[in-house]
């Protein structure tokens, strides 16, 4: 039987790598995990109050694109934060996560060729696996532009030949980026999307972690192209109530953008997309329209990136991340560093190398290991010595 080929080369997906790497090993100490970027704290308490008094809506078919109020709520939101007004029926749509929005934004936007070629799509490297594997669905290039130390952790896209650039037709950013924690200035985005108004390609700006900082609330791809009057359709905004607000099992995320993107988008996800059910529906819209809890949630992590801060203090090549909730450590080898600490500490980390794409010293994540600070806080100060002791 035939097979397609397009993702023969994927490589093992991170986590089943990791436990290839690692389950066969007993652990040194106590298990820690801080791999996976799942939030630990509390979501707010009323959220199971408001499913409970809307779950006579389980009995119907839920709205694929989001319920008028949760739409409503959506574009409220987006309003606040980006100062950015959209229209709640034709610029936002809601997604079962924005994982699938993220793929699925591919499959209806990427055109079949760019300028007569095979069009390519710009990821930053290391990246989240969901955009090389919407590029290969398409049949488009993925082309992987390093985000190291050099670059100040996000992509140069504009360091790119003109010929590559003239055959993009999308590419994939990640603000406040994970891995890193770096966040895009105003003058990224502007450079960002002046390169893809002279280049006529689209940008997808994932920001799921922009609630997530220290101080100032990083700016946002929609707030710029606005100031700069672009065209409507060159960014789609993907954001989530996973890391914001602690309710990653929720399954609601959003996708913004011109009324030709969200029609497009919208079209393919009646034949393919999976709604949010209508209670969970009912209960997103509240969450998006509460901000309190989200500055308790925002709390909780600054605590964590000063313990950060004081447990790696004077280690050579350390980064205090800038929004986000992971630290991305420099060590000699990921893969090294990480079967050491499970084998003499139990806590479980990730390689960077498992984030990136290339072999050996080419894959920009391989001297890194990145590690969640998702657990409560003395549960990661306790963790963060572990490392501090075994790896530095």
């Amino acid at each position: 039987m035939n097979t397609p080929e397009r993702f023969s080369n994927l490589p093992s997906y991170a986590f089943p790598r990791l436990r290839e790497l690692l389950d066969h090993h007993t652990p040194g100490g106590e298990v820690v995990h801080l791999t996976i970027g799942a939030p630990q704290h509390d979501f707010p308490s009323w959220v199971v109050d408001e499913i409970i008094a809307n779950a006579d809506g389980f009995k119907g078919y839920p709205v694929n694109e989001g319920s008028d109020v949760l739409r409503g709520a959506m574009t409220d939101w987006i309003k606040r934060r980006y100062d950015v007004p959209l229209d709640p029926a034709t610029q936002v749509m809601a997604l079962n996560g924005t994982r699938e929005g993220l793929y699925n934004a591919a499959m209806a936007l990427c055109p079949e060729t760019k300028n007569g070629a095979t069009p390519v799509v710009l990821i930053p490297n290391p990246f989240y696996q969901v955009y090389m594997v919407a590029a290969l669905s398409v049949a488009a290039e993925p082309v992987f532009v390093p985000a190291t130390a050099e670059t100040g952790h996000l992509p140069d896209y504009a360091s790119l030949p003109a010929e590559v650039l003239d055959r993009t037709a999308i590419t994939y950013i990640c603000s406040p980026a994970n891995p890193q924690g770096a966040v895009a200035s105003r003058a990224y985005w502007q450079e960002l999307i002046a390169l893809a108004e002279k280049h006529d390609f689209r940008i997808f700006a994932d920001e799921c972690y922009s609630e997530i900082y220290r101080d100032a609330a990083p700016v946002g791809a929609l707030t710029v192209a606005q100031e700069m009057g672009a065209d409507p359709e060159r960014v789609t905004l993907f954001n989530s109530l996973s890391k914001r607000s602690n309710l990653a099992g929720l399954r609601s995320g959003l996708v913004a953008g011109g009324p030709d993107t969200i029609r497009r988008i919208k079209q393919l996800r009646s034949y393919s997309g999976a709604p949010l059910p209508a209670p969970l529906q009912a209960a997103a819209a509240k969450v998006w329209a509460d901000e309190a809890h989200v500055a308790e949630n925002r709390a909780l992590y600054r605590e964590k990136f000063e313990i950060a801060d004081e447990v790696f203090a004077g280690v050579e090549g350390y980064v205090s991340p800038e929004a986000g909730f992971f630290l991305w450590l420099p060590v000699p080898d990921g893969e090294q560093a990480a079967l050491k600490l499970w084998q003499e500490t139990g806590v479980r980390v990730l390689p960077g190398a498992y984030l990136a794409q290339g072999e050996g010293a080419e894959n920009s994540g391989k001297g890194y290991i990145r590690l969640a600070l998702v657990a409560p806080a003395e549960q990661t100060r306790a963790a963060l010595m572990s490392v501090r002791s075994c790896l530095y």
